[in-house]
């Protein structure tokens, strides 16, 4: 019987994996922002890859960042994408 919480090996997807940003300095990351960002000063969304993952923050409070496995964010840009969204003004 394998171990609680454990995700047998033929199972296992490295995209999953949602990166652990304890303690991590968010300055030291390569952030990328929109192209669409108006430059006004801070109405950006900026996007890093770490750790196997995806972080996400907005310029205005850069010392916080969401969490995504590569899976997760592919799924949500799809839906922004797909129009999931466009009616949160």
């Amino acid at each position: 019987m394998p171990a609680p919480n454990l995700i047998p090996v033929d199972e296992f997807d490295p995209d999953d994996i949602k990166p652990d940003i304890t303690g991590v300095n968010l300055d030291g990351l390569a952030w990328r922002k929109s192209s669409r960002s108006n430059g006004a000063g801070g109405m950006c969304v900026q996007v890093a890859s770490y750790g196997g993952g995806v972080l996400l923050r907005d310029s205005k409070n850069p010392d916080v960042a969401l969490a995504f496995s590569r899976n997760e964010a592919a799924v949500f840009l799809a839906s922004v994408q797909d129009g999931e969204f466009d009616d949160i003004t």
